[in-house]
Formats: C-alpha cells, sequence, structure tokens
C-alpha cells in the first residue's frame, strides 16, 4: 500500500519507469481529452456524440481523482491550490461537480497540461531521448508554440461558432484562423463577428508579436552559440559538447582530453 509520500512521488517523478509510466498515462489522458473536444466540432452521429460524452465524464472523473490525489500529497495545500497548473485542473473540474451542462469547452484548458512534456525534454535519459541543447530548445518551442494555438483555437471556435457557423465550422477552421493571427498575415477570409471573438484576436496577435520573436530569438542564440563549440567526449559525465577552449567539463569537472575532439 503506497503512502503519501510515495504517491507524491511518483506523481511528479520522470526518471524511473513507474514515475515515467504514471506521467505518461495523465498525459495521454489529457491528448485523449482534447482529441474528443476537437471530435465533437465535426459532423458526427448521434450514437458516436454519446460515446464522447461518457468518455468525456469519465476522463472528468479521473482528472478529479488526480487533482484530489495532488492536493492531498502537496505539503503547502494553499500554495499548491494557487499553482498554475492546480488553478487549470480546477477550471476543469469544477463546472462539472457545480452541475454546468457544457463543460466541454471548460475542458480544452488542460491542454495547458502539456507543457509538462518540456520537463521529460530536459532530461538526457528522458522517454523522448533528446540530448543536445538545440533539440530541448526547439522542442520546447515547438511545444509552447502548439500549446498556445492549440488554446487559442478552442476558444475562439467555442464563442465564435455559435455565432458565426460559416466561417468557424470545425476546429480545423479555428486553428486556421489562430495560425493566420498569431502570425499577423491577416488574410481576412475569415474575420470574428462577436466581441469576445474581437477581444480573442487581439490577445492572439499581441500574443504573436510578442512570443514568436522572443522563442525564435532563444533559438537563434543557442544556434550561435553551438557554432562555438566542438564535440568532446567527458570521460567523467559523459557531456559530448564543449565549449571550443574548454579545458574541463562544464558539468562534473573531469579534465578533458583534447586528443579526443
Amino acid at each position: 500500500m503506497l503512502n503519501r509520500k510515495q504517491i507524491a512521488f511518483y506523481l511528479e517523478d520522470i526518471e524511473t519507469p513507474t514515475g515515467r509510466t504514471v506521467s505518461l498515462i495523465i498525459t495521454g489522458l489529457i491528448l485523449l481529452s482534447s482529441a474528443s473536444f476537437i471530435a465533437e466540432t465535426y459532423p458526427i452521429s448521434q450514437s458516436v456524440r454519446i460515446k464522447l460524452q461518457t468518455l468525456d465524464t469519465a476522463l472528468l472523473v479521473v482528472f478529479a481523482v488526480e487533482y484530489l490525489l495532488r492536493l492531498w500529497c502537496a505539503d503547502y495545500k494553499i500554495k499548491f491550490i494557487f499553482s498554475f497548473f492546480s488553478i487549470v485542473d480546477l477550471v476543469v473540474i469544477l463546472p462539472f461537480f457545480l452541475g454546468f451542462v457544457n463543460v466541454s469547452f471548460i475542458r480544452i484548458f488542460r491542454w495547458f497540461r502539456i507543457l509538462r512534456l518540456i520537463r521529460f525534454l530536459e532530461l538526457k535519459n528522458s522517454v523522448l531521448r533528446i540530448s543536445s541543447e538545440d533539440g530541448v530548445i526547439f522542442s520546447r518551442i515547438l511545444f509552447t508554440l502548439l500549446a498556445i494555438i492549440f488554446v487559442y483555437s478552442g476558444l475562439i471556435y467555442q464563442v465564435e461558432h455559435p455565432e458565426n457557423p460559416e466561417g468557424f465550422r470545425t476546429f480545423l477552421d479555428a486553428v486556421y484562423f489562430s495560425v493566420v493571427t498569431m502570425t499577423t498575415v491577416g488574410f481576412g477570409d475569415v474575420t470574428p463577428i462577436s466581441e469576445s471573438g474581437r477581444f480573442l484576436t487581439i490577445l492572439m496577435i499581441l500574443t504573436g508579436i510578442a512570443l514568436i520573436p522572443w522563442q525564435l530569438g532563444d533559438l537563434i542564440k543557442q544556434l550561435v552559440k553551438s557554432a562555438n563549440q566542438v564535440e568532446t567526449v567527458c570521460t567523467g559525465c559523459g557531456l559530448s559538447v564543449h565549449d571550443a577552449n574548454a579545458k574541463f567539463c562544464k558539468i562534473c569537472g573531469t579534465q578533458l582530453d583534447n586528443g579526443k575532439r
């Protein structure tokens, strides 16, 4: 029987097989929930829609149990409740328990949880097997952009589809509008007509202006830094890339063998 500390460890751990399995299962359920929301934006039969709604209910129960477990395991519960991911979790599960009817839109906020995958990228022996700094930064940029585009697309679809079903027929239409807006291309073939939609469009433009240059700037700086590095395998920790003039490993301090460059 697992105690509180063990449960807390496995909910956050991604290095042990058990912890990695738990994290991947939670991530898979989040993706499944997001896929269910996308499917509901398309014309489907009533029987399929009922099955998706049943799946949604089951996933919400699982998410609620996960949240309660994390709350129970937290040493500082007030700090936990007001943390970013906890607030996202609450936005997801509270409408369900409070008896609101339409919770599919609220559940889209769980997509923010996909940012937890960034933790996998920061480990050399993670499940994603990305060890280079360039790969980590590129993957982080990719995950961040996809998550923000997904969330904005869900928001704009929810507020615009009821009033503008021709312009925002499916989730793909919302994704198209989000990408065009965030990149400030602005084709103008799809435009929001509601006040909420226009407000979201402003946020998309501001996010695109602030986020994309910042993320790409980090990538360019890393590429410039990598150009001044050479391959030198450290016998102490195995790090394979160091500065061209480095005499000692920047991770463990082991003296580098220049003859291996």
